[in-house]
């Protein structure tokens, strides 16, 4: 009852976003063919907010301003805008037909550009009210990794790389791009307040992100503000299991310490052994909110510190087995502890991952899985399949699997909020983002269309439903941001050459500029039916990936 209850909060959520954010970037996208078309002379007959009955209007002049029922978008109502309508001679000057070419170009550019403007206006906006952006603070440092033989340590916060001060992660990670190769002199602060130089080399590294225009990126091994969250597996031998603490669970707070990494957990169960100890803990089940449990720890056991708790990652502990897949039909459960994997020992999750990836069916038709449970080791005989999966990056990466997931969960990285308070200098910011969008946006249908980023990335209204709604829920400046990217997107999709797009339009003029008269209104006709076509099996398309998306994964 709770998951259904749960699930119509969410929608209800979701529908509110997206009428809010489609409403204004639509109305904003007709605002603009509406000002242009009056500049140019074009009798506007209606302007409407919403689209089907109208609830309220009013005429002014030669308009008829109108809120309609249906609240996404509007549309503007112009006067001859159908080609080949008969239209008096004395009517001809306010018709939009009989515009010159290069009028009627921009009319139609208009609402995109709007898009495009609006976008940039409400980044500027973002700028100035405050961005949250990655602390230059690195998360878990493997003293292994050679950012760890270099001398970084897990929580160093970068003050400047050869000199140049970085406020920001991102600053970080720009300095160490443009030096692929080099040697670079890392200013640093670490956790005991010491500061120290630390040399290390920026190796070159495959750019992953196929919307990035950058083919590599520096980078230095173990380095990065990933961290795991304090989430703890716990064995039965574990003290903490008998106090009824269980595997998945997210440690929160340790006496009157809060914590909210794994590496944080030693020092904070460092006790005197002179009073109990509260444990404050969250725990998680699929399709419920969190649940918040509270635990006392006896003084003689908290005593012995972190070692004496047993405690371990949870990173080799199943949380999830998917349904019918191989390691559900070999018997595997959640709660179940990974040992070894096709004869291979494993410690962390990627080696897991490796040693399932490494699968050959030319040489062997099983692999072997040994795990505990309950305290008792345990082994089972399965065939991993190949899967298809997006990445994080909208690619697709075709592997063997055998349907397990992890109880393994990053911690968020520090943040700072980055704010621009000169107006001029946020617009300009604002303008610059949205350029910046509007090439990944381009660059994302080049991807799609060679194959880098997955078909199954393309959403369609119940994305940006969820999309908006997953961000209204962050607060009004993930919202905010969220709008501004949308609307970069609809300034790129509407200029694509599709007949019944702007873009279309812009050809049908663009021939009528080179040839001198425009086409026939026969093969406008027979193009605008063909685009037509085209879209609604996008649409369709689009929302055949959302449902699949949405609704089957929260099966």
């Amino acid at each position: 009852m709770q998951t259904i209850f749960s699930y119509l909060q969410d929608m209800s959520i979701y529908v509110v976003a997206c009428v809010i954010l489609l409403g204004i970037l639509i109305f904003v996208h007709e605002l603009g063919h509406f000002l242009v078309a009056r500049w140019c002379g074009v009798r506007v007959e209606v302007f409407s907010l919403g689209f089907g009955r109208k609830i309220w209007k009013k005429t002014v002049g030669d308009t008829t301003y109108c809120v309609s029922m249906i609240p996404l978008g509007g549309y503007v109502k112009m006067f001859g805008e159908q080609p080949g309508a008969e239209i008096p001679a004395a009517e001809r000057a306010h018709s939009f037909t009989h515009k010159t070419v290069w009028q009627r170009i921009a009319i139609v550019l208009a609402g995109p550009l709007m898009n495009l403007f609006f976008a940039a206006v409400i980044f500027a906006v973002v700028a100035m009210v405050g961005q949250e952006r990655r602390s230059p603070v690195l998360g878990d440092v493997d003293a292994a990794s050679i950012a760890g033989q270099a001398g970084f340590r897990s929580g160093d916060r970068v003050l400047a790389v050869d000199g140049q001060e970085t406020t920001t992660f991102d600053d970080v990670s720009d300095i160490m791009d443009e030096r692929i190769g080099r040697t670079l002199s890392f200013k640093v602060a670490h956790a005991d307040g010491r500061e120290s130089e630390i040399n290390a080399a920026v190796a070159s590294e495959h750019n992953p992100n196929p919307l990035s225009l950058r083919s590599t990126v520096g980078h230095i091994e173990g380095f990065s503000t990933a961290s795991r969250a304090s989430i703890v597996g716990v064995p039965r031998n574990s003290p903490l299991w008998a106090l009824g603490l269980r595997t998945g669970d997210r440690i929160m707070q340790v006496g009157a310490r809060s914590v909210s990494r794994y590496r944080e957990l030693p020092a904070a169960f460092q006790n005197d052994g002179a009073a109990p100890v509260e444990i404050k803990v969250e725990r998680y089940e699929e399709g419920r909110k969190p649940e918040q449990l509270s635990f006392t720890l006896p003084a003689e056991i908290a005593k012995g510190g972190f070692q004496a708790l047993r405690l371990e990652s949870p990173e080799l502990y199943l949380a999830r087995v998917v349904a019918q897949s191989p390691a559900q039909e070999a018997g595997l459960k959640p709660g179940d502890r990974l040992t070894s994997v096709d004869g291979k020992p494993v410690s962390q999750w990627s080696d897991v991952l490796k040693n399932v990836g490494a699968f050959s069916p030319e040489k062997n038709e099983t692999m072997t899985v040994e795990f505990v449970r309950d305290g008792e080791a345990r082994s089972v005989q399965l065939k991993p399949q190949m899967t298809s999966q997006v990445n994080a990056y909208g690619g697709e990466d075709r592997r063997f699997t055998i349907g397990i997931m992890t109880w393994m969960v990053g911690a968020p990285p520090d943040v700072i909020t980055v704010r621009t308070l000169n107006p001029v200098k946020a617009l300009v910011a604002g303008a610059q983002q949205s350029w910046e969008f509007s090439v990944i946006t381009v660059l994302s249908f080049v991807r799609l269309f060679n194959g880098d980023i997955s078909h199954k990335t393309v959403g369609g209204l119940l994305s940006i439903g969820q999309a908006a709604g997953e961000t209204m829920k962050l607060g009004i400046g993930k919202f905010l941001t969220m709008m501004a990217i949308i609307s970069v997107n609809l300034f790129v999709l509407n200029l694509l050459p599709v007949p019944v797009l702007d873009g279309g339009h812009l050809v049908f003029y663009t021939i009528e500029v080179i040839k001198g008269s425009p086409l026939s209104l026969k093969k406008i006709e027979i193009a605008q039916q063909v685009g037509l076509l085209l879209l609604m099996g996008l649409m369709v398309f689009a929302l055949f990936n959302d449902v699949t998306r949405i609704f089957f994964q929260r099966l």
